[in-house]
């Protein structure tokens, strides 16, 4: 039984193997020649637009006081009027309905107290004693740094600062590194308005 497993295997797989090959595409039975030029070969294109008349022309400033005075600009071409198949001109204004739009966003947004980012962990571990002597070090260096300890029983974790992108807390990171050589980051929600 051992021996006719593996065969029955295989000849069950040969159906397969030669629906495979018919399948495939063919081998090119003709090997077509290297162009001796591979250089890129310029390609014809179109009549080229004349789009001088739209190019702003500015007046050069001056100098100094001896200054030449500067050469009369051109004339701006005259404003196209507008045709049938031509798009309206834009305007800057901003309607009554977008100025509402923009002020309940800036509200919503003065609401938002945690933003994903980053802070710097210093310390992981079961010593209490340890975790406040590198908190005593790490703000007496720096005291405008947050600094964070949890304890969920036995391990106590010191995070230090409110980072909102990664390269302030790498930064954060390379300052925290001096104190504990094995400080690392981790992602997490943190504060985004600091001031009471």
């Amino acid at each position: 039984m051992k021996i006719r497993l593996p065969n029955a295997v295989l000849f069950l797989s040969l159906p397969l193997l030669a629906a495979c090959a018919a399948t495939a595409p063919a081998a090119p039975t003709t090997r077509t020649p290297t162009p001796v030029d591979t250089t890129r070969k310029p390609v014809a294109t179109g009549p080229v637009e004349n789009v001088t008349k739209y190019r702003p022309v500015f007046a050069a400033p001056a100098a100094g006081p001896t200054a030449q005075p500067a050469a009369t600009p051109k004339p701006a071409a005259p404003p196209i009027a507008p045709s049938k198949g031509t798009a309206p001109a834009p305007t800057n204004h901003v309607t009554a309905q977008v100025e509402q739009r923009l002020r309940d966003q800036a509200v919503a947004n003065q609401n938002v107290k945690y933003v994903s980012g980053f802070r710097v962990r210093a310390y992981l571990g079961l010593e209490r004693d340890q975790v406040m002597n590198i908190r005593r070090q790490i703000i007496s260096r720096y005291p405008d740094e947050t600094d964070y300890i949890t304890f969920k029983q036995p391990v106590y974790r010191l995070y230090v600062g409110d980072y909102v992108n990664k390269l302030d807390a790498a930064r954060g990171l390379a300052r925290v590194r001096q104190f504990v050589p094995r400080a690392e980051l981790e992602p997490m929600q943190v504060l985004l308005n600091k001031v009471p």
